[in-house]
């Protein structure tokens, strides 16, 4: 049983006591606990096991108890007396981005309205309007979240299919018939959400490769199975489809079987101009079908007068065109991050203390580590008062006292109030080492109040990164909308950095947008926004998110020494 299952069921409850009208401490307490299984670094499972679970800040004894009956039997008899108040198919209106627990009980209520199918109707027909609180531009965000849902079906975050392909990768490597064996498609281009999840492996012995392959420790049943390919379904439900190939074979097949299709058409075109012949098999001369590259991606490339491209890249966008000139961008890496400028503690909603993630930092060979809890206007999660603010300053100062090599530095990720404005002074930002402004609330103001709000805190001298700029979650929040060229203008005039979340259900901003940022002259932070010390190893994902929009590590704050960093941010001490 994995922690993220568990995230997922008591996200489930809290949904449905929403809709169902419980009181908002209610809602919010199977929400907490949600975020602190997600970030644990143990196994709930085992938690469960040794009757530990309520020694997790904010878990009494009744979620404890749903917990411990899911982890035991793989249900949840609370849940499913809550999904049976419901007509079926109601809970999937929770999925729409946009539409949240007290619309979809509004529509249940005055229209009767519980399936997806009604809710569309409806939002065609204008019947929404019928409603308190409901316009025209709510009927258009409806339907464009009904939408985004439709797309989504059977797509899975990155951060969910990466890690579970990486299990099944890891266990294939360990026979002696796997001789090379990688992650493909999209996920080996690292894109936000994922449709399929495709491996692919060498061997001499594909058969034995297959057979290992249905069999492993994941796998729940075995959906097809030949001498060359199989497809399963894993313990979590999902689908993996394993391809095996002669080693000779294996850097065509990386290279086709990794995409994009745009990416591979542009390929062809070009291997056609040169009297070649490009498929998963090699590359081969039209005219006589010698076969004369096709046993590493980098010969592929070679072959067709070009570098060897990452994957993050291929899109079609310019990358083959660089590559053949040789300028590709030389892209930022893990090793190039010397530290995480977003972090949480349990001062507001992290997990561990600032000691446990300053250690944490210090074990990923990080040379220092922002300590960013919520400001105060954040009180639903400890938002820090000035008097907390100073407090937590003391702790740090004495731990840094101690530290060789390593420093932590005091930031706060203040609140973008409605109307621009910060939740503190600026003679208390002034304190701060790191500041980071983020909207946390009117997400669904207008375009131009949007921009205004973050405008504000660029200009704001004492503010050095706004967070997770658009507020979008993946799949479930649409982002909110901001002139991006006024935005970007600015804070590359201020050298504001703008931040690459991490958090795999955000990677905001996204690529598209953090390659027109840097294209602007922006700086840009890539941050965990851990909220454990567990989650510090997210970052991985911002990394990629990074790549994909073509940045180099001089293009990231994150990326400096720490002297050269403290030199930037204006610290003295």
């Amino acid at each position: 049983m994995k922690n993220a299952e568990v995230a997922r069921l008591l996200e489930e409850i809290a949904d449905l006591l929403e809709m169902k009208g419980e009181t908002p401490f209610k809602v919010r307490a199977y929400r907490d606990a949600a975020r602190r299984i997600e970030g644990l670094s143990d196994n709930v499972a085992k938690l469960a096991e040794e009757n530990r679970l309520t020694d997790i800040r904010g878990i009494g004894t009744s979620i404890a108890a749903k917990i411990s009956e899911f982890v035991k039997t793989g249900r949840s008899t609370y849940l499913e007396e809550l999904t049976r108040e419901f007509p079926e198919g109601m809970a999937e209106l929770l999925e729409i981005p946009g539409v949240g627990a007290k619309k979809a009980r509004l529509f249940y209520e005055k229209l009767g309205i519980s399936t997806v199918e009604q809710l569309e109707e409806a939002a065609k027909t204008h019947r929404l309007m019928q409603l308190p609180g409901i316009q025209e531009k709510t009927e258009q965000n409806v339907l464009q979240g009904i939408q985004r849902l439709k797309q989504a079906k059977g797509r899975m975050l990155l951060g969910v299919a990466l890690p579970a392909a990486e299990e099944i990768i890891r266990e294939l490597r360990a026979y002696p018939s796997a001789q090379q064996v990688e992650v493909g498609g999209s996920i080996r281009r690292m894109k936000e959400t994922i449709g399929d999840i495709d491996i692919l492996a060498a061997s001499d012995k594909p058969e034995d490769l297959i057979n290992a392959f249905v069999s492993l420790s994941p796998v729940k049943s075995v959906l097809a199975r030949g001498t060359t390919r199989a497809s399963v379904l894993t313990d979590a439900n999902l689908q993996i489809d394993l391809r095996v190939v002669s080693p000779d074979q294996w850097g065509a097949a990386m290279q086709y079987f990794t995409g994009s299709k745009e990416h591979n058409v542009q390929l062809r075109a070009i291997a056609e101009n040169r009297g070649l012949r490009i498929n998963e098999y090699g590359v081969f001369r039209t005219n006589t079908n010698e076969r004369i590259a096709g046993s590493t991606e980098e010969e592929v490339y070679r072959t067709l007068g070009m570098d060897w491209i990452p994957p993050e890249i291929r899109e079609s966008s310019g990358e083959i065109e660089v590559a053949m000139e040789g300028r590709l961008p030389h892209l930022v890496k893990i090793d190039d991050i010397r530290g995480d400028m977003h972090a949480h503690t349990n001062w507001s909603d992290g997990s561990d203390t600032v000691e446990a993630m300053a250690e944490a930092a210090r074990a990923l060979g990080y040379e220092y580590l922002t300590i960013s809890d919520h400001s105060v206007s954040m009180t639903f999660i400890k938002g820090l008062t000035v008097e907390r603010v100073r407090e937590q300053r003391r702790i740090i100062d004495r731990l840094n006292e101690h530290f060789d090599g390593f420093r932590l530095l005091h930031g706060i990720e203040v609140n973008i109030r409605s109307d621009g404005t910060l939740d503190y002074p600026d003679d208390i930002l002034a304190e701060f080492d790191v500041v980071t402004a983020s909207i946390h609330s009117g997400l669904g103001q207008s375009r131009q109040q949007i921009t205004q709000r973050m405008l504000s805190a660029i200009h704001n001298p004492h503010v050095d990164i706004i967070g997770h700029p658009s507020g979008r979650l993946i799949n479930k929040r649409d982002p909110s909308e901001f002139d991006a060229e006024t935005v970007f203008t600015a804070a590359a005039e201020t050298g504001t950095a703008l931040e690459v979340n991490a958090q795999p259900d955000r990677l905001d901003l996204r690529d598209v947008d953090v390659r027109s940022a840097i294209e602007s002259g922006v700086t840009v932070a890539i941050d965990s926004d851990a909220h454990s010390t567990a989650q510090l190893e997210l970052i991985r994902y911002g990394i990629a998110t990074a790549r994909r929009g073509w940045v180099e590590p001089q293009h990231v704050l994150n990326a400096l020494p720490l002297d050269k960093l403290m030199e930037r941010l204006g610290i003295n001490h």
